[in-house]
């Protein structure tokens, strides 16, 4: 039973939710090129912040960056910090993007990680809110996606032309839900199935 009144997905399940709707939606489409190798490695770490306040979640992101510092690649590639209770607002969530990218730069890391974002009512900017290509970042529930700046330079220099990634995946919205394939990776009440 849902008891978050925030999202339509039970909190406890956070973890859960978020592994299925990478292995399904973003794996599974191959919405992003280095997704597959770090799930099928293992190297992919979920980290869920089960706290509502900005300084719990600001806490959290400085643990996991301190977490990937000290772990080898091999070991830990890279980190979705999901926030499940925290950030429903979309405009908060952008302001607390923000502050995260602005403490990742001042730590000197800008160079060695990068920042990605996903969030339930993700909008791009100057797209309407119903618009088919916002689903390439929605997740079930807020996400930061640290990243290792290296990482992802050793995967685009083997990438055909990593500048038509949003492209491709804008055009495989579109292109689902013109051929009504779209059914088969609907919003996530129909296209996650949620642990007992």
């Amino acid at each position: 039973m849902n008891t978050n009144s925030t999202f339509p997905y039970c909190p406890e399940n956070a973890e859960a939710l978020t592994r299925q709707w990478v292995e399904a939606i973003v794996v599974g489409l191959n919405l992003c090129p280095f997704a597959a190798p770090v799930v099928k490695q293992a190297t992919i770490h979920y980290a869920v912040c089960e706290e509502a306040k900005d300084e719990a979640v600001i806490q959290a992101f400085l643990a996991e960056l301190d977490r990937i510092q000290a772990s080898e690649e091999d070991e830990l590639a890279t980190t979705l910090l999901i926030a499940p209770n925290a950030l429903a607002d979309f405009e908060q969530y952008l302001d607390m993007l923000d502050i995260l990218q602005g403490l990742l730069d001042r730590s000197g890391l800008g160079g060695v990680f990068q920042l990605a974002s996903f969030h339930p009512q993700y909008q791009f900017a100057g797209v309407p809110e119903d618009d088919i290509t916002n689903w390439t970042n929605r997740s079930p529930f807020p996400c930061f996606h640290l990243i290792r700046e290296g990482m992802m330079t050793r995967v685009l220099m083997n990438f055909g032309d990593p500048d038509q990634i949003p492209e491709r995946n804008i055009a495989l919205m579109k292109e689902l839900v013109r051929t009504g394939l779209f059914d088969k990776y609907p919003p996530f009440a129909e296209y996650i199935t949620q642990p007992d």
